[in-house]
């Protein structure tokens, strides 16, 4: 099954990440102290459970990031939503937000989504960018690809960081 995915250009590339250049993007988000039911909360939205009734194509990826004393799940919205005229949540914990256009440096990796596979992507990622003297600005973001019935090696994951790059 293909589902839309946030489109980007690719600006750098190095031995083990890429960087990308992102245009604005929509999205759904719920914020929680552990994202153990945000992804319910989100999956529900798209499924019909917002304001207008509407079902949702899921796109990908799934996005998930520390904030504050927050965890941040996010699901984007297919390209043709727009802040206005994105379905409203029936959901009051839910929030439709934009995330500004950027550039990201990317790792990509296989296997579960697990925080530990993460966490070591995230640092792989982070010390290649301090070698390369890319300036990160802020927390690193976990992207999921695959639904939880693919195979561990044939998974899609990525660690993410917004970088200070032109």
């Amino acid at each position: 099954m293909s589902y839309e995915e946030a489109g980007y250009k690719v600006v750098h590339e190095s031995d083990n990440f890429e960087i990308r250049y992102y245009e604005e993007r929509i999205v759904i988000q719920a914020r929680s102290k552990s994202g153990n039911s945000s992804f319910r909360k989100l999956f529900n939205y798209i499924s019909g459970q917002n304001k207008d009734e509407k079902k949702i194509e899921m796109t990908t990826p799934v996005t998930v990031l520390q904030d504050n004393d927050q965890m941040v799940m996010q699901f984007y919205l297919p390209s043709r939503f727009n802040v206005n005229s994105a379905p409203l949540p029936a959901d009051n914990s839910l929030e439709i937000a934009t995330i500004n256009a950027g550039y990201f440096a990317v790792i990509r990796y296989s296997g579960f989504a697990s925080d530990k596979n993460f966490y070591k992507h995230s640092q792989i990622l982070k010390r290649s960018l301090d070698n390369e003297k890319i300036l990160t600005l802020g927390q690193p973001i976990k992207a999921t690809y695959n639904g939880p019935f693919t195979l561990p090696q044939l998974r899609r994951n990525e660690a993410m960081y917004l970088v200070q790059f032109e």
